[in-house]
C-alpha cells in the first residue's frame, strides 16, 4: 500500500495487497465555476462528494468488457458517496466538489472495502481534512464461524456477510450493509470480526501515512 503520484490529480494511492490491488485517485476540491454544466448541482453549505467505480478488463478471469456505470457499478459508486460524506469534514468547502476515482485492478471478494480503505490514503494525500479515517472491512458467517475479509471463494460460499465501514477512533459506524438475513443471535459476533478487523486496517493505515509524512519531510529539509 503506497501513495503514487498522479499528476494532475492532487492525491493517489496504489492499494498492492496481493487479492485486492486497486488504484484511487482524489482530487481536491474544485469550485463548481470550473466545472461545466454542473453549477445547479452545487451545495451552498457544504461540498458535493463524487465518486466513481470501475474495474479493469483484466481484473477477472473471464476479462469481458464492463461498460461504464452498469449496475454494481453504481451501486459500488453510491455507497462509496455515501462513506466519504459521512467523513470528509464537507461544510469547509461550500460550493464545491471533490472527487474520488476507483478503478480494481484485481477482483478477489471485498472490492467495496479494498475501495474505501486505498480511497482514504487518497483523500489524505490530495490534503482534505476528515473527521477520521475511515476502514472497511467485509465478514461472514460460515459454518457457525465468523469470519473476517472474506475473498472470492468465501463470499461465492454464500451465508450471511456484511461490509462495515468505521471511523476507529470514535467507533462511528460510516456504512453497514448486509446481504442476507441473519438471525440477532449472530449479528454481534460478525460485527466484532469486522470491527476488530477494521482498527486493524486502521493501524496499518496510519503507518503507511507516519511513513510517507516522514519520506516527505525529509525530501523537503534537503
Amino acid at each position: 500500500m503506497a501513495f503514487r503520484p498522479a499528476p494532475p490529480v492532487r492525491g493517489s494511492t496504489l492499494l498492492a495487497a496481493p487479492a485486492h490491488p486497486a488504484e484511487l485517485c482524489c482530487s481536491a476540491p474544485r469550485p463548481f465555476l470550473q466545472i461545466r454544466g454542473s453549477r445547479s448541482r452545487a451545495l451552498p453549505d457544504q461540498a458535493l462528494v463524487n465518486c466513481q467505480f470501475s474495474m479493469a478488463t483484466f481484473s477477472t478471469s473471464d476479462r469481458k468488457r464492463r461498460p461504464h456505470g452498469d449496475r454494481q457499478a453504481s451501486e459500488l459508486s453510491l455507497h462509496l458517496r455515501q462513506t466519504f460524506e459521512a467523513a470528509i469534514l464537507t461544510h469547509l468547502y461550500p460550493r464545491s466538489q471533490i472527487d474520488i476515482y476507483v478503478q480494481i485492478l484485481q477482483a478477489d471478494g471485498g472490492n467495496y472495502c479494498a475501495s474505501v480503505n486505498a480511497a482514504t490514503l487518497a483523500v489524505i494525500d490530495a490534503g482534505i481534512p476528515m473527521r477520521d479515517y475511515v476502514c472497511a472491512c467485509s465478514a461472514g458467517f460460515i459454518e457457525d464461524t465468523p469470519l473476517a475479509d472474506l475473498n472470492y471463494v468465501e463470499e461465492a460460499a454464500g451465508g450471511p456477510q456484511l461490509a462495515l465501514a468505521l471511523l476507529p477512533k470514535s467507533d462511528q459506524i460510516a456504512l453497514l450493509e448486509m446481504n442476507a438475513r441473519l438471525h440477532e443471535d449472530h449479528l454481534e459476533r460478525i460485527l466484532e470480526a469486522a470491527s476488530k478487523a477494521c482498527k486493524d486496517v486502521y493501524a496499518l493505515l496510519d503507518q503507511v501515512v507516519r511513513e510517507h509524512l516522514q519520506e516527505v519531510t525529509a525530501r523537503l529539509g534537503k
